[in-house]
């Protein structure tokens, strides 16, 4: 029988330092639940607002991969690796901390806040030399489609890491559905509802929930309007 997990929009970890607005699914910086430390392999989902200007500065990670995927306006990076890019709404950025790095982002535009989400997930392999990859998010060939954002496999559409995580995103049209098989064995989906609402497995869900759901095949998501989801395959045990 699948197990679940519920998490509320309201119920998150909410830090607002004036110029950043960071609401943290699980456990992050000065907010700690017990309950809420991780899902699997996935460690943080911070769903970021950092006003015109504004930004991160120069920090270190080591062994994590740290995708950011840009929801609305531009977020400029610069590391240590030499690379300085800028990551447009619709673009998925993925570094693999490996050994160590550094790194900053900050808003491009100084009259518009920049919205993005911040994603940890833990590798399955250590101290790795640091890498950095950006691509474009493809649209799908037909409406009401996932469409693969990120694999363990470098051939495969999107971004990779060194997991065996598949992240998948789709733009839903009201009252359409999608079934979702869940990749590998011992792994589960978090489903994160980026816009809109739907339905999990009969599950209502509302923009900013997240809905974890582990020991099935699959899923079948519905849309009760139009919506978008993203759906982060990854291993229970880590």
């Amino acid at each position: 029988m699948a197990q679940t997990v519920l998490h509320l929009a309201a119920s998150r970890g909410l830090a607002d330092h004036g110029w950043l607005k960071s609401n943290h699914t699980f456990s992050f910086s000065s907010y700690f639940n017990p309950e809420r430390v991780q899902f699997g392999a996935l460690r943080v989902l911070n769903d970021d607002e950092v006003e015109g200007g504004r930004g991160f500065g120069e920090h270190p990670h080591d062994n994590m991969e740290i995708i950011s995927i840009a929801l609305e306006g531009a977020l400029q990076h610069k590391d240590s690796m030499g690379n300085v890019a800028t990551i447009e709404t619709g673009e998925i950025q993925v570094m693999s901390a490996g050994t160590g790095m550094y790194h900053m982002e900050y808003n491009k535009n100084e009259g518009e806040p920049v919205k993005f989400l911040q994603i940890w997930v833990f590798p399955n392999k250590r101290n790795v030399e640091p890498r950095y990859d950006q691509v474009k998010i493809e649209s799908p060939a037909q409406p009401n489609q996932l469409v693969q954002i990120l694999s363990p496999n470098p051939d495969d559409a999107g971004v990779w890491i060194y997991q065996d995580a598949w992240f998948n995103l789709g733009k839903l049209e009201k009252g359409s559905t999608v079934d979702y098989t869940i990749q590998k064995k011992n792994n589960g989906a978090y489903i994160f509802v980026i816009d809109g609402e739907l339905e999990v497995n009969g599950q209502k869900l509302h923009i900013r929930d997240g809905y974890g759901i582990w020991e099935t095949e699959g899923f079948t998501i519905t849309a009760g309007t139009d919506a978008e989801v993203l759906i982060m395959d990854v291993p229970m045990e880590v």
